[in-house]
């Protein structure tokens, strides 16, 4: 009864292991992965992917069903017959007799009824491959756009994480302003305030974040993963060479708390010695993708329209579908005509008379059941599917058109827009040194102070979010030009 139990056990242990939502085992701790292994991942463990395949095997059978019309088909029978006779009270005997045949029956001739069956389960089987070549195609643009939003809310914690620092920067630098009665309480308790919201943005940060991660996590249908990294990528190149992916706050708050509420590296300030009244550390002068690389895609609309029309799966399904139901027209009406077959057989019998046995051949020609009716209306269903399957490629046609367009067009956009935000991060940076200069010299209020570091903290999470936007653009691009 134990091993019975054990061997329970393990199977549901390996059956847990082994399911595609926990494949845990595709990523080891501390791996550093890229974008094009996390798909890999994604593509092995998705289970649409997996029933895509097996629909494939289905149609691909009936392929062979199709074709098995070409060879002959074995009929074997036997059996026993007995009864006896009653005349009265008397019993006259009776007789019995054992009888076994075989048979062997081939398709000489059915009008191309075969052949065009055959033809139709052939697209059919081309129609599922590019189905699932379709859902291949979303699962790639789903663990893109989960990666990029791993890659962008990362960034977005470095943001958050400096303007804390320059918080608490001002905040030291304002407490010995007031202190030494240089600047008014409400500057004093604005610089507080600022303190305490870019704390709560770093927290938010942080739960974005980790939200990303989750997504990103389920876009490869993995749990429970250990910690690992991912690279950064040609179009979204961030200061570091890779981001971890682990949660950061879940079960570890007081880390987070002491990350926030650690004090900031800057040395006592002198009020009466101005020079030092600026922020002047490396913390606000820190550009959050000063090594990033843009490399537009540099192809016209033209360009990526006809690669769409050339590699799309979905178009080319319907394109296999309409095919099929052209094939599947024929064959309906083809069903009006008769079956040529020859066959032959051997049956031999024994009884109380002397055995016999016998050898027979021939040749016929079926009209199985036909029903011109039935026939005509199977016509005419077949008609009215070659119709919808044109239309429906007509309209995937004209989808794809708009698709490619909507892409295009916003990642041109992004294009445009990705050097321009650069430059405001950097025009904002040096708006905020300037504004910060004069109000350590008194020559601007606190208010013109916060605005610029509003400006320069605004610049760069809006510099961030077009590097995410353009490399979702893109993407998009890619998966209606029918490209991974």
């Amino acid at each position: 009864m134990h091993k019975i139990l054990y061997k329970l056990f393990s199977i549901a242990l390996f059956v847990m292991v082994s399911a595609p939502g926990f494949c845990i085992e595709d990523i080891k701790e501390g791996d550093i992965l890229g974008i094009e292994e996390c798909v890999e991942i994604a593509v092995k463990n998705n289970p649409n992917i997996q029933i895509s395949k097996n629909n494939v095997k289905l149609v691909e059978s009936r392929v062979g069903q199709a074709k098995s019309d070409f060879f002959p088909s074995l009929g074997i029978s036997g059996g026993y017959t007995g009864n006896t006779i009653d005349i009265g009270h008397n019993t006259n005997g009776g007789d019995y007799y054992y009888n076994a045949g075989v048979s062997l029956r081939q398709l000489i001739f059915n009008f191309g009824k075969t052949n065009t069956n055959i033809k139709m389960q052939k697209f059919n089987k081309i129609a599922s491959e590019f189905d699932l070549d379709y859902v291949t195609l979303q699962t790639v643009y789903n663990v893109k756009n989960a990666y990029y939003g791993v890659l962008a809310s990362r960034a977005k914690i470095d943001i958050a994480k400096s303007n804390l620092e320059i918080n608490k920067r001002q905040y030291a630098q304002i407490k010995a302003f007031f202190e030494e009665g240089i600047k008014s309480r409400i500057d004093f308790v604005n610089a507080e305030v600022n303190l305490s919201n870019s704390k709560i943005e770093l927290i938010a940060a942080e739960t974005d974040y980790e939200n990303n991660l989750v997504k990103l996590n389920n876009a490869m249908y993995v749990a429970y993963t250990p910690n690992y990294s991912i690279k950064n990528t040609e179009t979204f190149n961030l200061k570091e060479d890779w981001a971890d992916v682990k949660f950061l706050n879940i079960g570890n708050y007081k880390k987070l708390e002491a990350e926030i509420n650690a004090s900031s590296d800057i040395k006592d300030v002198d009020p009466l010695n101005l020079t030092t009244a600026t922020l002047t550390s490396k913390v606000e002068k820190t550009d959050i993708l000063k090594d990033y690389s843009f490399k537009p895609l540099g192809i016209s609309f033209e360009e990526a329209l006809d690669i769409a029309k050339e590699k799309r799966p979905d178009f080319k399904s319907y394109i296999a579908t309409k095919d099929a139901m052209s094939e599947a027209l024929k064959y309906a009406k083809k069903e009006y005509l008769p079956d040529l077959s020859a066959q032959a057989g051997y049956t031999w019998r024994e009884s109380n008379a002397p055995m016999t046995s016998s050898f027979n051949y021939g040749a016929t020609i079926d009209i199985a059941s036909l029903n011109p009716v039935k026939t005509k209306y199977k016509v005419d269903e077949a008609k009215a599917q070659l119709e919808i399957a044109k239309e429906n490629l007509n309209l995937i046609e004209k989808n794809i058109f708009f698709e490619v367009q909507d892409a295009y067009i916003n990642m041109v956009q992004f294009e445009k827009q990705v050097p321009l935000y650069k430059n405001r991060v950097y025009q904002a940076l040096e708006n905020f040194e300037l504004a910060d200069g004069r109000y350590g010299v008194g020559l601007s209020n606190f208010i013109e102070l916060q605005d610029a570091r509003s400006q320069y903290l605004n610049a760069q999470q809006e510099y961030v979010q077009t590097i995410y936007n353009y490399n979702i653009a893109k993407t998009k691009l890619e998966i209606a030009m029918g490209e991974r």
